[in-house]
């Protein structure tokens, strides 16, 4: 069994219009709402293998805060510049790199390609994956290369606005 966890990141801040897109930080709104996600994410699963982010500070920082609350090393998020902006295939090639003795993943990016690719899972699909939103999916194989063709159960779906 592989076990994924989608995860976009948190809000971001648009204050500083000088900074690029992928410099752009996370705003206050966006830490709460990923704390109160770490608290059902620290209730309901256990610390992933792995934790892999695309290297805009929005999404690394939101991989922080969740990889703080589990106290996974930070020297240990990998990082790629591939997850930036990533489309669905561009998601399914970082995942089928992953060795195969990872058995848990906690992946990091953006819209709308997260949208686009947890939607290939979803029954009903969703319309947009928000901010700090996650989505858990298991994959009956042992290789990640065998995900997309995998029998696979969604174990979650959870918005920081599901949660009080």
């Amino acid at each position: 069994m592989k076990t994924l966890y989608v995860v976009r990141h948190a809000k971001s801040s648009w204050d500083d219009l000088t900074l690029s897109d992928h410099n752009r930080p996370l705003m206050q709104k966006g830490i709460v709402k990923t704390e109160k996600i770490n608290q059902f994410l620290l209730q309901n699963i256990k610390c992933p293998d792995l934790f892999l982010s695309s290297t805009a500070v929005r999404a690394k920082a939101t991989a922080d805060l969740i990889a703080e609350a589990f106290h996974y090393p930070l020297d240990k998020i990998i990082t790629s510049g591939a997850l930036y902006h990533a489309d669905t295939d561009e998601v399914f090639d970082e995942l089928y790199s992953i060795s195969n003795d990872i058995q848990s993943v906690m992946i990091f990016g953006h819209n709308p390609g997260l949208t686009y690719f947890v939607n290939q899972f979803l029954r009903p699909t969703i319309e947009n994956l928000p901010t700090s939103g996650v989505v858990s999916i298991e994959f009956i194989t042992d290789k990640w290369e065998e995900i997309s063709q995998a029998k696979f159960h969604v174990n979650f779906v959870m918005f920081p606005k599901m949660l009080k």
